[in-house]
């Protein structure tokens, strides 16, 4: 049986501009002096938002980063509180409440940090969606560590990653995933990366749609029902 199935927000459940986090990014550091693509940054969708900034300015001191990380963290509560395209993708919100009719917690873990995600979660109304929740500043270290999908564990008292199920559309959730000996890690392609970018990152499935991943999940759970 499966006990936990954690999810990525943006991306994943979230549904905006697909490039809206890459180039609230590159504004901030841009902003800060330092120049970069929103193709470079796109490669770091997905981890700690700081670590992304020093990769992308790695000659920057840590008060340019910390600076450039503020500026990034503002532009992102801005546009998650006025964005109009912001929403949860369709047929997520019925998913979720069929995993949890089949026992499964839901948790969302996130590169974002948790005002970020409060912000998101207050514009959805998720609060009370969710069983779990955690955060890259809630943890020592973000994706690709193991750390938030430990977390989430801990929040429901599930013992065993391999009755965990996760779910993201960048290669740092595939990652995680993997490191955190999750049983599935599925891979998204609606989001930020392709099936190309992420057929070569670890995985054990990839879906092309909402649609594809709630019958990918209910098969799977159905399927351990019978093997028990």
């Amino acid at each position: 049986m499966f006990d936990l199935a954690v999810f990525d927000l943006a991306g994943t459940t979230v549904m905006d501009d697909p490039n809206g986090v890459a180039k609230c990014l590159v504004d901030a550091v841009v902003a800060g002096g330092f120049e970069t693509s929103f193709e470079q940054a796109n490669e770091y969708m997905g981890i700690k938002k700081i670590v992304a900034i020093r990769k992308l300015a790695p000659t920057a001191s840590d008060e340019a980063v910390e600076a450039m990380h503020e500026d990034f963290r503002q532009r992102m509560l801005t546009y998650y509180r006025t964005e109009p395209g912001v929403g949860a993708y369709a047929g997520i919100e019925v998913l979720f409440s069929e995993l949890q009719s089949c026992g499964v917690k839901i948790g969302i873990d996130t590169g974002f940090d948790t005002e970020t995600v409060d912000t998101i979660l207050d514009r959805l109304g998720w609060h009370d969606k969710l069983d779990a929740r955690s955060a890259s500043d809630r943890v020592p270290e973000g994706r690709p560590a193991p750390f938030m999908i430990q977390d989430l564990m801990g929040q429901v008292g599930c013992q065993d990653p391999g009755q965990v199920i996760k779910i993201g559309d960048t290669p740092s959730d595939l990652h995680e995933g993997t490191n955190a000996g999750c049983g599935l890690v599925i891979g998204v392609t609606y989001g930020t990366h392709t099936r190309e970018q992420l057929q070569p990152h670890p995985h054990t499935h990839l879906v092309d749609s909402v649609e594809e991943l709630h019958t990918l999940l209910l098969m799977m759970l159905a399927s351990s029902l019978l093997d028990l």
